[in-house]
Formats: structure tokens, C-alpha cells, sequence
């Protein structure tokens, strides 16, 4: 429908240069085109052309001046598309999507079959997965275009994403029809291969299969080929045919095991015996392969077993085979096969020792001295596994005497003492192991994971900055480039030492990366079906949508909601800092040095903080003027950590972090107990009753969720003010979780049923104590929690930690002098750990001195 104010041919042909000047990005040329219009007193206020003034002005980052123009151009001009789509791109450049999407639709009232609109609402839709919405304008597109490829494609994968497979289909089928492919067609071979992954998806494994054998000669991927192949005969009950399948593929890789599982699974073998056969063939084919000699050592036992790890250990031994321990992890599962493990590789040692062969009986060469060292390194990573500190200590010491220059034995000395909890001698050894190779980025890295594990983020941050962009910091270099791992261990030492505020800014910042991910998706809806990459594609949808999942954004969720019900609980005094100190017992003289020394150094601070960004925008203006591009969306807000720390609603802000973790970590029990602790102060019962019964379905014996569920039923027996409706709810939903008895009775059964665990025996003895106080009570709850014997499971340094830390809050009154005896006996335990090492004059709440055990 045409515009309410049509220009004259010659403003008309200025409006036209306004829009070449927008797509060839020359911004300010498309100002002054816009400006001859608008002075003409007669178009002053063109709806069209302020439309694309506003749009021009976006690209140039002048956002309040855009909106302004682009809302007086909707205002004067209501029925043009052109308005209504402009504003549209505004609100998508804003990650506005619903309002884009509602913008567009409005457009589209006014021009129907506006091929760009239509195109940029597809992109909306499909990237708010708004599947049926995104149906009906690809078909409209198709109606449109229906000579362009990319129309059918797009139609054909809605109603694949809406799992209407006969239709996808069907669709690709009638577009595949009118095309002539080329010899080697890339394209026109990840179409066929995307019918079939259609054909597959739909469970119809007979004509994928069909399809499969009509069109191989046409696909140009022959591995998928194959490993589709092997799959659908394995599908269909032809296990001979899937058998040969993956011995052609184990032939093209002899490393692949995920062939060799599949080959296994083809063959069924009815017994060990013909289960190791299989591999023995194999092997005296490709008898350099590794993998054929690896895999029967999972199923096969005794005698056989033994000569099997035997060969297989020589041979590593002697090729001198770093991550050999790493390859056998797997096999610790079984107690019997450790001991075999243990057995074989210190008589090795032995004899290397002796006679520099693996057996005094052996006859032939003598072996390489480096086949003693990796023996050694062997063995003290399976000290290590076992808990055996002491002997690993030995034998990592006695290969450093050895062979005192290689990198590996310093890493896994170092690793050895932070397992051990000692974490600053762990740091100590791994920057002595950089240090050997200052090239090397994994060891740069590892070295300074250890030293934020000691809580020196600025060495930290130093020693990356050897690999980072020069003239910027390596913090911001490490942000931009979404280094997670940095960013996970930063947070939590800033969490560790009391700095909240810097927590939480790092968490923030992870939780933005993602969201970056997110977005970026949105260049990949026309790239992927103009390229055919539409197996990729499809894949990268189904990854996008389950992408909060990641370990890196769990782990920084975890940190920002306890940051935040921290928080909720200790909100900080208007003039305290998020790092409290401990002033208690400092003189007036010294507390008053001190304060004057914080003011200095917190003027030091700000003083580099502001040269810093006053160098950074500078170098931001000058990046401005030699560039004038598109503006990737919305500017962020600055996260500044105090800021953070003094949020108003710490509470909805952990919110935002869980509800991610509900929908897509929703097996980790953990999610549910945030849950429960956040919306238990929040007073939500309801909510609070959904997270428990979330949990059990878990673990039902898991020791924080037994506290929860026995603070709940306290909480819900209580006369309070609950609403009627909701009291008949808990009352009727409550009676499968506490089945009539009392908390004291399920917390005395929660004790006998897990009496064996060091951690459930903790939780126990938590709520006996807070059920009741008295005395007596008090001393059978500690001597159950600092219980340290033999027959426990689950005596480690963290859980160890975990009990001395209950001590110290108070969770069992006052008992100073019993955890100070159960910090020694643990220091017995832990020698090498700092967390148990008690000071020559300790307090109640200083007695965990260190808690930097990992």
C-alpha cells in the first residue's frame, strides 16, 4: 500500500541513495541525503525518511536520537511498511525480539508480500523458536519464491523442527526432483543426506535405508555414509552386514572405539572368549594400534587379563606414554584389577631398577632409561588415585631425582600436593614447571589455574598475560575472549577471600557470554541454508537450546546464587566493604593505621582505574573513527562489583541464575536445593514443596536435602500464617514425605540408615542438635560428626573441611576445644594440608585457617 506522503522524483531519488548508503554501511553519506530531504519544508517531517535517519543514526551507536527519529517517523506515516519495518530492526538491534516480531507483523499489514520483511520475521521466529509462527511465513516465502532453494529448504526443516517428518520429507523430495546435480555437488549431497537424517529421525530405518543405497553414489561424505550405513543395518537385525561395515571403518581408523563398540555390539559374541577374539583379529592386522590391545582389558580376567595389561604395559613403558594412567582410569572401578595393575608395574620397577629390563628373566636388549621414569610417573598417579600421599610423594621424589627436567613430573607433583591439600606448594611446583617451558600454553594455563586456586588473581592474571592480545589487559583480553575456565576459577576466589561484589561480576560476565552464544546463532539462520550445511545446522538449533547447560555456566550459577542468598541473609552496612576484615582484635593505633592505609591504597586503586579506562576509551574513539560499522546490539551496563553487592533484590537475582538450571539441570540435585533456600525465604511453601519432592526423586538420602526437608516440616507444623488453601495442599502432600512421624523420629531413621557415611552422619547431627540444644544432646551430635573411623566412607579433605566449618558456625554451640582436637586428628590424617594446621594462638572462628583444599 503506498506511503500517506509520497516524495517528488527528486527527493524520491535522494530517499533511494538513503537506502544504498545503509546497505554498503557508508552512514554518514545516508545523513546528508537524509538532511536535503528534511530541510525542504514540505517533507520536515517524512515519516519514511526520519525512519531511516533513526535506522542510519542506530549504526553510528547514537541509540536515543534513533529511537526519537524512527517514533516521530511511525507517527507521521502509521501505514508505511517501510516505518513499521525500520522500527523493527531498531528493537532487534536491541534484542527487543517480541517487539520486533509484533513490529514486522504490523508491517507486513501494510505490504503483504514484502520479500525482506517476511525474511526478517522468518529470522526472529526461528531464533525465539516460535516453530509454527515460523511455518506459516516460510510457506508464504515459498509461495513467493518458489524458484529459490533456500524458500523449500526453510519450509521443509519448520516442519522437520515441528517433527512433522512425513511432510519435511515429502517437501525436500518434490525440490530434490527439479535439481541436476554435478559431479562432487557438495550441496546437493548434505540435502540427501539431510532427507535421510528426516527418513531416520522418523523411525522409518527400512527406506532410509533404501534411500541410503539409491543416492550413495551422488554424497560425497563416504565416512557418514558408512556410519549411517552400519547403523541402519544394525537397526534393521542384519548384524553380519553391520559387522563388516565397521571392520571396513576400523580399517580406514584403528583408533576409533567407538567402531570397535559397535563392531562388538554387530558380531555378539556369546562368550569372553569369542569377545576377545574379535579383537585379536583385529590386532594382527594393525598390529601398531593401541585401541584393539585397550578394550579387552575392560572385560577380561585373571590370567588372561594379566598377560594382556602386561604386553600392553611394556609397550607403553617402553614408547614412554604419559596419559597411560589416564587410558586405565577406567579399569579402577574394579578393586582386583588395581591390585593387578599395582603388582605388575612395582615389579617392573624392581627390575628396572636392578637389571634395566621389566623382568630379571627377560632376555634381549635392556631398556631405555626413560622407561623407568614413566613407570615412576605411573606410580605415583595411582598412589594418588588410591589416597596414598606418602608413597606417591616417594616415588614422584625419587623420579625428580631421576630425571630432575622434566615438565610432566613437576605437573604431577604439584597435582599430588593439591590433592593433598597443600595448595600453595602445588602452585609453587607448577609455576617451577612453567617455568622449564615458558612457551608451552597448557602448562602457562595449568599454572595459573594453581595460583587462583591460592588466591593470587593478579599473578594469575600475569602469567596468562604472556599469551595475551598486547597493549590491553589480560583480564578484559580474557573476557573477550570468553576464557570460562579463568573466569570460573576467578569468581570462585573472590568468593573464597570475601570479595563478593567481584564474584559476582565474574559470574555476571559468564552468564553474558552465553548469551553472546545465544545470539550469535542469529548470522547462522541464512548462512547455513545458503551454504547446505543443513546436518550442522540442525545441530547447532538443538545445542543452542539446551546450551545453559554447560559446566562452566553450572558452576557460576552455583557461585552467584550462594553469593546472593549470602546476601539476602548478611546484606552489607552502607560504609562496609564486600571483604570484611576481622578488626576485633587490633589496638585503636593500629586499627587507625590500618584505615588510613586502605584509603590510600583504595585511592591508588581508582586513580590506575581511571587512567585505564581513560586509555581504553580512548582506544575505543579511535576504533570509532576508522570504522564506522553496524552495531553488533545493545550497548551492556557496566558491571561495577560493588553495585552488584548492594542489589536491592538479591534474591530475584538468584532467581534469574536458577531458573536456567531448573530447566536444564534439573537431574542435579543440587538445582533443587537452591530452589528450596531460595524460595524458603522467600516464603513461598508451595514452591519450596515442589523443590523437596524434585530432590527425592534424586536422592532422597542426600544429606543437605534431609536438612531442608526436616526445616520444611518444622516450618509447615508451625501455626503461621498460611492460607487455607494452601495448608490443605501441604497437609495432603506432605503425608508421603514424613508419613505420620515426628522430624525427631525421620532425622533418628535417617541416621541408622546411613550410619556408614561421614557427610550423612554430619546432617544428622546438624538437626539433632537443632531439634534440641541440651547439653547431652550436643555431645552424642559431635561425637557422631567427628566420628574419623575406618570403616566411614567418605573421609577427605573437603568433607573433613566441611565438619570443622559446621563447628565453627555454631551448627553444634559452643565447642571449641572438641573441634580443635578434631582439627589435630585430621591434621594426622592430612599432614600436608594447611586447612588442619592449627595457629599458636587460634580463636573459635579462626580454626579453619585455610580453606583452599580442592
Amino acid at each position: 500500500m503506498p506511503t500517506n506522503n509520497p516524495l517528488p522524483p527528486k527527493e524520491n531519488n535522494f530517499f533511494k541513495r538513503i537506502l544504498k548508503c545503509y546497505e554498503q554501511k557508508q552512514y554518514k553519506n545516508g545523513l546528508k541525503f537524509a538532511k536535503q530531504i528534511l530541510t525542504n519544508p514540505k517533507y520536515s517531517e517524512h515519516g519514511e525518511t526520519l525512519a531511516m535517519k533513526g535506522l542510519t543514526l542506530n549504526c553510528l551507536g547514537r541509540k536515543e536520537e534513533a529511537y526519537d527519529h524512527v517514533r516521530r517517523g511511525l507517527r507521521n506515516d502509521l501505514r508505511s511498511h517501510v516505518c513499521w519495518h525500520v522500527y523493527g530492526l531498531l528493537q532487534r538491534s536491541d534484542r527487543k525480539y517480541d517487539e520486533a516480531i509484533k513490529a514486522y507483523r504490523n508491517a507486513l499489514k501494510w505490504d503483504k508480500d514484502n520479500l525482506q520483511i517476511l525474511r526478517d520475521l522468518s529470522l526472529l521466529q526461528i531464533q525465539m523458536r516460535d516453530l509454527e509462527g515460523y511455518r506459516d511465513t516460510r510457506y508464504q516465502l515459498l509461495v513467493l519464491r518458489p524458484g529459490q532453494r533456500a524458500s523449500w529448504i526453510g519450509y521443509a526443516m519448520s516442519y522437520h523442527l515441528l517433527k512433522d517428518y512425513d511432510m519435511a520429507f515429502s517437501i525436500i523430495e518434490e525440490f530434490r526432483k527439479t535439481q541436476m546435480p554435478k559431479p562432487l555437488d557438495y550441496e546437493h549431497s548434505e540435502l540427501l543426506m539431510y532427507q535421510n537424517l528426516v527418513l531416520r529421525e522418523s523411525g522409518l530405518n527400512s527406506e532410509a535405508f533404501s534411500h541410503l543405497e539409491k543416492y550413495e553414489k551422488q554424497i560425497v561424505d563416504k565416512l557418514a555414509v558408512q556410519e549411517i550405513r552400519g547403523e541402519l543395518y544394525q537397526k534393521l537385525g542384519r548384524h553380519e552386514e553391520s559387522a563388516e561395515v565397521y571392520r571396513d571403518l576400523i580399517k580406514r581408523n584403528p583408533e576409533n572405539w567407538g567402531h570397535y563398540k559397535m563392531h562388538e555390539e554387530a558380531a555378539k559374541p556369546k562368550s569372553v572368549e569369542e569377545r576377545l577374539q574379535l579383537y585379536m583379529d583385529i590386532e594382527k592386522d594393525f598390529p601398531r594400534a593401541s585401541a584393539p590391545k585397550r578394550l579387552p582389558l575392560a572385560f577380561t580376567t585373571g590370567n588372561t587379563f594379566i598377560s594382556l595389561l602386561d604386553t600392553y604395559l611394556r609397550k607403553a613403558f617402553h614408547k614412554g606414554v604419559p596419559p597411560l594412567f589416564v587410558t586405565l582410569k577406567s579399569l579402577y572401578t574394579d578393586p582386583n584389577k588395581v591390585k593387578v595393575v599395582e603388582e605388575i608395574v612395582l615389579g617392573y620397577m624392581e627390575s628396572l631398577k636392578k637389571v634395566e629390563k621389566f623382568d630379571e628373566t627377560d632376555e634381549g636388549e635392556l631398556e631405555p632409561p626413560t622407561s623407568l621414569v614413566w613407570v615412576y610417573y605411573f606410580l605415583a598417579s595411582h598412589f594418588d588415585h588410591q589416597g596414598n600421599t606418602t608413597r606417591a610423594m616417594e616415588i614422584i621424589n625419587t623420579a625428580l631425582e631421576h630425571t630432575p627436567l622434566l615438565i610432566e613430573l613437576y605437573a604431577l607433583k604439584a597435582k599430588i600436593h593439591k590433592h593433598a591439600g597443600d595448595i600453595e606448594e602445588a602452585m609453587r611446583l607448577m609455576d617451577e614447571a612453567q617455568s622449564l617451558d615458558t612457551a608451552d600454553r597448557y602448562i602457562n594455563s595449568k599454572c595459573a589455574k594453581y595460583m587462583l586456586k591460592a588466591n593470587l588473581i593478579t599473578e594469575a592474571a600475569d602469567m596468562c598475560s604472556k599469551f595475551t592480545r598486547e597493549g590491553v589487559s589480560a583480564m578484559d583480553n580474557l573476557n573477550e575472549m570468553q576464557c570460562m575456565w579463568f573466569q570460573t576459577e576467578c569468581a570462585a576466589t573472590h568468593q573464597r577471600t570475601g570479595k563478593w561484589g567481584e564474584s559476582l561480576k565474574k559470574c555476571h560476565e559468564i552468564d553474558r557470554h552465553f548469551t553472546e552464544i545465544i545470539e550469535d546463532q542469529f548470522d547462522f539462520h541464512t548462512y547455513c541454508m545458503r551454504k547446505m550445511t543443513l546436518r550442522a545446522y540442525i545441530g547447532l538449533l538443538r545445542l543452542e537450546d539446551v546450551l545453559r547447560n554447560h559446566p562452566f555456566y553450572y558452576k557460576a550459577a552455583k557461585i552467584a546464587i550462594e553469593i546472593y542468598l549470602h546476601l539476602n541473609d548478611h546484606p552489607l552496612a552502607e560504609n562496609e566493604t564486600d571483604n570484611s576484615l576481622d578488626t576485633e582484635n587490633l589496638t585503636p593505633s593500629e586499627l587507625k593505621k590500618l584505615r588510613n592505609k586502605q584509603r590510600k591504597a583504595a585511592k591508588k586503586a581508582q586513580q590506575a582505574k581511571e587512567k585505564q579506562k581513560a586509555e581504553q576509551d580512548k582506544k575505543e574513539q579511535q576504533s570509532k573513527k576508522q570504522q564506522d560499522g553496524e552495531m553488533d546490539g545493545p550497548k551492556e551496563e557496566e558491571l561495577i562489583p560493588d553495585k552488584l553487592a548492594r542489589t536491592e533484590e538479591p534474591l530475584e537475582q538468584a532467581i534469574r541464575f536458577l531458573k536456567p538450571l531448573q530447566m536444564l539441570a534439573k537431574d542435579k540435585i543440587q538445582t533443587h536445593i537452591f530452589a528450596f533456600e531460595i524460595y524458603s525465604r522467600k516464603g513461598k511453601h508451595l514452591l519450596m514443596l515442589q523443590s523437596l519432592k524434585r530432590g527425592r526423586r534424586i536422592d532422597s538420602d542426600d544429606p543437605q536435602l534431609h536438612i531442608c526437608l526436616l526445616r520444611f516440616l518444622q516450618k509447615v507444623t508451625k501455626k503461621g500464617a498460611i492460607p487455607d488453601a494452601v495448608k490443605k495442599v501441604l497437609e495432603m502432600e506432605t503425608l508421603p514425605l514424613h508419613q505420620g512421624k515426628d522430624v525427631k523420629t525421620l532425622n533418628i531413621e535417617y541416621i541408622s540408615r546411613n550410619s556408614s557415611s561421614l557427610l550423612h552422619r554430619l546432617a544428622g547431627a546438624r538437626m539433632m542438635y537443632e531439634l534440641d540444644s541440651s547439653e547431652i544432646v550436643q555431645k552424642k551430635a559431635l561425637e557422631m560428626a567427628i566420628s574419623l573411623s575406618e570403616d566411614l566412607k567418605g573421609i577427605s579433605i573437603k568433607n573433613c573441611i566441611e565438619v570443622l566449618e559446621a563447628m565453627c558456625r555454631g551448627d553444634f554451640g559452643e565447642c571449641e576445644s572438641v573441634a580443635q582436637d578434631y582439627q589435630a586428628r585430621c591434621h594426622s590424617l592430612f599432614p600436608l594440608s594447611p586447612s588442619f594446621i592449627i595457629p599458636a594462638s587460634s580463636q573459635p572462628d579462626q580454626i579453619v585457617a585455610n580453606g583452599a583444599a580442592s
